[in-house]
């Protein structure tokens, strides 16, 4: 597995037992799992277990860890290869026997996470409507129009509805932007 040299640099901090124990290890490996899975998950820089370590190596652990971890899950990564790969920045047995049971737990979620369909939502319906603000909250004459874009939207089957205000300027833009990705489209299904 190739990796970059600041995500070996970050495992090769992981695998330090000055730096990490294994109970900052264990705790460290189940908080960067959880931050993929959730956006809900505890920050590694906020866990009171964590705090005696600096928390410039912390981001830069994790950054590693994360790198490391998807890579294993996009490339199906069994338990001999992600050994060699820890075992190559020096990390212990009992080390990669923590990290790989935290990659056995959380797999089929990321694996999940990773094959989901990212496809942006599908246009299928625009509503507009000119406004025009006299004053704004803090009674501040403003005079100036804008516009309430609605766009109806289906992803997977499911509608929904994005609604906005923009300046005539912006709105200006957005259409420019939109004839602009219209144009590459269409040079690209032409080649």
């Amino acid at each position: 597995m190739e990796l970059s040299e600041s995500v070996m640099k970050g495992l090769q901090t992981l695998a330090d037992p000055n730096v990490f124990d294994l109970k900052s290890l264990t705790i460290f490996t189940e908080v960067a799992f959880d931050s993929l899975v959730s956006s809900r998950s505890e920050s590694v820089l906020g866990h009171p277990e964590l705090r005696h370590i600096d928390q410039t190596t912390l981001k830069q652990c994790h950054t590693a860890a994360t790198t490391f971890i998807l890579e294993c899950v996009k490339q199906n990564a069994d338990k001999p290869t992600i050994s060699s790969c820890l075992e190559d920045v020096r990390f212990q047995n009992e080390r990669v026997d923590t990290f790989y049971n935290s990659f056995q737990v959380m797999f089929f979620y990321l694996f999940m996470l990773l094959s989901t369909d990212t496809c942006p939502p599908h246009i299928t319906d625009a509503e507009w409507r000119l406004e025009y603000c006299i004053k704004n909250s803090h009674v501040h004459k403003v005079n100036q129009p804008s516009y309430l874009i609605s766009l109806n939207t289906e992803r997977a089957g499911a509608s929904s509805e994005i609604n906005f205000s923009c300046t005539m300027d912006q709105l200006q833009d957005l259409v420019g932007k939109m004839k602009d990705a219209a144009k590459s489209l269409e040079r690209a299904t032409q080649s």
